[in-house]
């Protein structure tokens, strides 16, 4: 019979028991715990033999729901612990001690996981050198929105740990060998941290890396690959980027790779799935990451997830994948090879979840589908496949999620998808079903809690009033009928009353919204009425728990709707509305995308917007705002990426005292009265792309201080007081006002004056080469909630005001028209060979058209009009055979005009008396005619035909924002109050 635990472990454990709060959630009683028994004998307690006997060596009390303010000292007396199991009690918020854990010398496992601890994770845990399993993570869930929202969620929100030194805490675990570290705060490590913290010198025995939700911004570390005992590698759900390493082909125990959830790059290596051990591969939801399938699958793999949905993934999928028998999930992808699914899929009768996607599966849904009987999710999406959907899949019964969206299905949704009573989960979203459907159809499937409709050719309406067998009605929480033909708020919303994410954008429902619609759902965090017909909001201020409301596009009129802290993203663009709300600080602290464009909006815009201290964007555009730009907004809130107050009435001299740490990417103060001069502490924003200040009354020299701006990209100063030299101090200085990332360059309506040079104009580089690394789009994106805008412009382009809803940086255009440039046009401009748009007309320019202009063959439209150029129409310009805008008028040009279909208009040489030849009426005599010129029979891309969307009156330039949101990561909690999460967790 082995001795009693000594005293003194009693009476620590004693101690630590009353530390404890037992609840009536609490798991655990701890009855047993009792002063003058034998503490050895004690619920959860465990103590060793030999030369430990007496001291307690194991001590478990996981999942037991005990609650405390904090871990008492008293458990660090139990010097001789090896095994501590405190996961899943309630720490409530506490810091994990920084001074007690180095005691515990002798602990080979530790398990911390949910307990609600916060802060940060203290080095002395790194001290713990014989540790072989180490838990401190806290677990997440997904709340699957649709395809456009993913909220992943945990159970403790305000509670999580921050390692900003992953180092310190594993560089002496040599023995470890399970890492468990899932929604810890990682994100403050740099590259050198990561990848010294995970090498083969570091943890040579790690075999379990599990780091999901971590908020990693990294590439992956080819030193994991140095660790030949690595089984498990998770990363999901993070921003990590960059290729998958080659070499984890090289890992002998691989048996788990999940990588879902990222922003992975490059070729995933085929290698990989040669590992005889491999059991899971999950890369879903990589978008850029390229790859394909082995021909030849083994029947004597072992996978059980196969998981390459939703990439970049491209060949045939082989017939070879229905030998895996012990197949589970499977998730396939074919971008760019044309084929119909394999037949063998249907042989997979164990399959639980299918997943295809990509334009390269073609075809109907096939028949053996209806074989899958065990399937638990069926997702056919961003494919090409077309059809009815079958009425076979009524036979699926088990089914629970049901995704067919973006593909080209038709016809009407069949009714055997009614029979499917375990439906939780049905998106049809963006095909071409047709028919009117009722939604009373669905509140009949009794665990249905999210519908997705939005986007078809259907009719959507309410259906039979009696509810009597509505049995899902009170659980709902997405229902998305965007685009559904809809008149009426649809009746079934006051029902519901745990719905969480509602799109009821783009229908023709007018009126007031109902005041039910406010008061019926306490969960609502997702609300989009966008272009509908709406003219009143019904309440003052919308629920506090509100976190993205999109009211754009509608006939809203008075206030701009006060909403609550939480509410982060509010647009409410193209309205009536015409006042802002006046005390941010109570009513807007937290918001992060305010969009108020186009309204009516006047006053100054209030003082207490600086309260919004995490703001990223802000659009006032076209609205009637008067008065001065608050100065915190440049001088003191680092964190606004995108600002916007074009077309107002505002005044005065611009901020002046921008600090560093400036985080704009994007702004347009255009067409206002600004004046003064451009401030120079505008350097401070390294990340400036866009910079217009157009139609105001700024004045002052040609900024070359910003070129010290490094990503620069649109520099828009048009209609503005600026004199002086165009890049003067070129000559000066070699590294001075070179402008190596500029695109667009809009000078026109000033006073400039003297010649252009042409060392300046040679280091405009990116005007000249095309770089490989650069994305087609500008656009910004915010990591936090994955949220992308994209950049568009209305400019002169073609003699039009053209309106792009996107830049695309091939969209590369000059424009000096209309300032006081005299000289000769430089010759080097014909060294900028991606320029589209040339405008340097209303000048007084002089001399004769380089011929190097023809070496532009990429421009569209050419205007030097109004100068005083002389000499003949250079021969090589008919070579700019996608030259379809040309404007030569008012000049003193002579001689022939160049056959080509190019010089057609006779407009363009107005005003050149010595011109002839066709197409004007004057002939030309004594004249050899030059040879003819002949378009290249290569058709070109306009631009135009990608971006034009519309025509306006006038030269101007506008930089917009156009919001698309992505995957959403944002911490939400869990509540008892929430009957419908325990449906949400079982997916």
């Amino acid at each position: 019979m082995p001795a009693p635990c000594l005293p003194d472990q009693a009476a620590a454990l004693l101690r630590l028991k009353h530390s404890f709060n037992m609840t009536n959630k609490s798991e655990c009683t701890l009855a047993s715990w009792r002063a003058g028994t034998d503490c050895c004998r004690w619920e959860g307690v465990r103590c060793g033999v030999g030369i430990g006997v007496g001291h307690v060596t194991s001590l478990d009390l996981g999942e037991c729901g005990l609650e405390s303010a904090a871990l008492d000292p008293a458990l660090f007396e139990l010097t001789s612990l090896r095994h501590l199991n405190l996961a899943w009690n309630n720490f409530s918020g506490s810091h994990i001690p920084t001074i007690g854990f180095e005691r515990l010398t002798e602990l080979t496992y530790l398990n911390l996981s949910n307990s609600k601890f916060a802060g940060q994770i203290p080095n002395t845990i790194g001290r713990l050198t014989n540790l072989i399993s180490l838990d401190l993570s806290t677990d997440f869930f997904l709340i699957d929105l649709d395809d456009e929202f993913l909220s992943v969620a945990t159970y403790s929100p305000a509670w999580l740990l921050v390692a900003p030194n992953i180092v310190s805490i594993v560089a002496n675990l040599h023995n470890l060998k399970e890492l468990y570290m899932g929604t810890i705060d990682l994100s403050s490590n740099s590259m050198v941290q990561w990848c010294s913290a995970f090498s083969n010198s570091t943890t040579p025995q790690l075999q379990v890396l599990s780091l999901p939700y971590c908020y990693l911004e990294v590439p992956i570390c080819e030193s994991l690959s140095g660790i030949r005992s690595l089984s498990e590698i998770n990363l999901q759900y993070n921003f990590i980027h960059g290729p998958i390493p080659e070499s984890f082909g090289d890992l002998p125990s691989l048996s788990v790779l999940s990588l879902t959830h990222n922003s992975l790059e490059g070729s995933f290596p085929s290698r990989i799935f040669q590992n005889k051990n491999l059991t899971s591969v999950d890369v879903r939801y990589n978008f850029e990451l390229s790859g394909s399938l082995p021909k030849n699958i083994s029947s004597n793999d072992i996978l059980v997830d196969l998981l390459v949905s939703s990439t970049n993934f491209s060949g045939p999928i082989p017939n070879s994948v229905g030998n895996i028998k012990s197949l589970e999930n499977l998730g396939v992808a074919s971008s760019d090879f044309s084929q119909e699914l394999p037949s063998s899929i249907g042989q997979l009768r164990s399959l639980n979840s299918l997943e295809i996607t990509g334009a390269g599966v073609v075809g109907a849904v096939p028949s053996w589908i209806a074989n899958l009987t065990s399937l638990t999710l069926l997702d056919f999406s961003n494919c090409g496949l077309s059809g009815k959907i079958p009425s076979a899949i009524g036979a699926i019964k088990n089914l629970k999620r049901l995704a067919l969206y973006k593909c080209n299905f038709s016809g009407q949704i069949p009714q055997d998808l009614f029979n499917l009573t375990q439906l939780r989960v049905i998106y049809l979203q963006y095909n071409n079903f047709i028919g009117t459907l009722e939604l009373s159809s669905f509140w009949k499937l009794p665990d249905l809690f999210s519908l997705n409709l939005s986007n078809n050719k259907l009719s959507v309406v309410d259906g039979e009033k009696n509810n009597s067998s509505w049995v899902s009605i009170n659980y709902f929480y997405t229902l998305r009928l965007a685009y559904c033909n809809i008149s009426n708020f649809p009746s079934a919303l006051s029902l519901m009353p745990w719905v969480g994410n509602l799109d009821l954008s783009g229908n023709q429902i007018h009126g007031t919204i109902p005041q039910w619609a406010w008061e019926t759902s306490s969960e609502l965090f997702i609300l989009n009425l966008s272009h509908n017909k709406f003219d009143n909001i019904g309440y003052n201020y919308l629920p506090f728990y509100l976190e993205i409301v999109d009211l754009s596009y509608n006939l809203f009129q008075g206030p701009i709707p006060i909403t609550g802290p939480d509410t982060w993203l509010l647009d409410c663009s193209n309205n009536r509305f015409s006042s802002m709300p006046f005390n941010f600080s109570s009513q807007l602290s937290g918001m992060s995308y305010l969009m108020a464009s186009r309204n009516n909006l006047s006053g100054e815009i209030p003082l207490s917007i600086c309260d919004a201290r995490d703001i990223l964007l802000l659009d006032l555009s076209y609205n009637n705002l008067s008065g001065l730009i608050p100065l915190c907004l440049l001088e003191d809130i680092n964190s606004l990426s995108v600002f916007n107050l074009k077309a107002n009435q505002l005044h005065g001299e611009l901020p002046r005292n921008i600090k560093k740490g400036c985080a704009l990417e994007a702004l347009d103060f255009s067409e206002n009265m600004f004046e003064g001069q451009l401030p120079t502490s505008l350097v401070a924003c390294r990340d400036l792309e866009v910079l217009d200040i157009g139609n105001n009354q700024i004045s002052g020299g040609f900024p070359c201080w910003a070129s010290m701006l490094p990503k620069l990209q649109v520099l828009v100063l048009k209609s503005n007081k600026f004199t002086g030299e165009v890049g003067s101090s070129a000559i000066e200085k070699d590294n001075t006002c070179e402008f190596a990332n500029l695109r667009i360059l809009d000078l026109a309506s000033n006073n400039f004056s003297g010649t252009l040079h042409h060392k300046w104009l040679k280091r405009l580089k990116s005007m000249m080469e095309t770089s490989s690394s650069a994305t087609l789009l500008m656009q910004y994106q915010h990591n936090v909630h994955s949220t992308t805008y994209q950049f568009s412009t209305s400019i002169a382009y073609k003699g039009y005001e053209v309106t792009f809803t996107k830049i695309l940086r091939t969209l590369v255009v000059i424009d000096v028209s209309d300032n006081a440039l005299h000289g000769s046009i430089p010759k080097s401009i014909g060294e900028l060979v991606l320029l589209r748009g040339l405008n340097m007309s209303h000048n007084a320019l002089t001399g004769p058209i380089p011929s190097q202009l023809g070496a532009l063959h990429e421009l569209e439209s050419l205007d030097l009009s109004s100068n005083d150029l002389s000499g003949e129409i250079p021969q090589e310009l008919a070579q700019l055979h996608f030259l379809s805008v040309l404007n030569l008028s008012y000049n003193g040009l002579v001689g022939r005009i160049p056959d080509s279909p190019q010089f057609s208009n006779n407009l363009s040489y107005l005003g050149n008396i010595g011109l002839c030849g066709f197409p004007l009426s004057k002939e030309c005599s004594n004249m050899t005619t030059p040879p003819s010129s002949h378009p290249s029979e290569e058709k070109h891309v306009d631009v135009i035909l990608f971006l034009f969307v519309g025509l306006g009156v006038g030269i101007g330039f506008a930089v917009i924002i156009v919001v698309t949101w992505g995957i959403r990561i944002k911490k939400r909690s869990q509540d008892s109050r929430f009957p419908f999460w325990k449906k949400v967790l079982c997916m």
